[in-house]
């Protein structure tokens, strides 16, 4: 199901169709270094991911993490989505995208159009951000969404503190 298009992206549901392409995204040195490492090695260790995440939260919420693909190939460049958080109870959007599209104003069209979506279509009240102090890139979209720093949260009480923004 596609939930956004813009001239260049598509961001819609993924499937298990998808599961190389997670394989690969959640295995980028940038993702597990300033998101998590998601112990998913093989296309089936993916497809579990999937169905356990993204594809159970689009069942739950109605809304997950998401695929954007370029419009004119249809290759998959990163994910955009949006995240129910249970210990905060809130929704927080969520990217990573392939190094290779870095730079190119990829993330931030595709934040808009998911928060767009998240607004517009989900009637969400609120979507906060959440990345590691240390991650500048993030900071710098959070800002450009329109997001400003709001507080200090822990997302397991083993965990590092992050920062929320709203």
């Amino acid at each position: 199901m596609i939930i956004a298009e813009t001239s260049r992206l598509r961001v819609r549901h993924l499937t298990a169709a998808d599961a190389a392409f997670t394989c690969k995204l959640l295995n980028e040195p940038s993702f597990i270094e300033n998101i998590a490492d998601r112990g998913v090695r093989s296309e089936l260790d993916a497809l579990h991911y999937l169905a356990d995440g993204p594809i159970k939260s689009y069942q739950q919420y109605g809304y997950g993490l998401f695929i954007v693909e370029q419009c004119s190939t249809a290759e998959p460049i990163g994910f955009c989505g949006l995240l129910f958080r249970d210990f905060l109870q809130e929704t927080d959007i969520g990217f990573a995208f392939l190094p290779k599209f870095w730079g190119q104003g990829y993330a931030f069209e595709a934040a808009s159009a998911v928060m767009h979506f998240g607004y517009s279509s989900l009637k969400l009240k609120r979507i906060v951000g959440l990345t590691s102090a240390g991650n500048t890139s993030s900071i710098k979209l959070l800002s450009r969404l329109g997001l400003q720093f709001e507080k200090m949260v822990k997302m397991q009480p083993s965990e590092e503190y992050v920062q929320l923004y709203s």
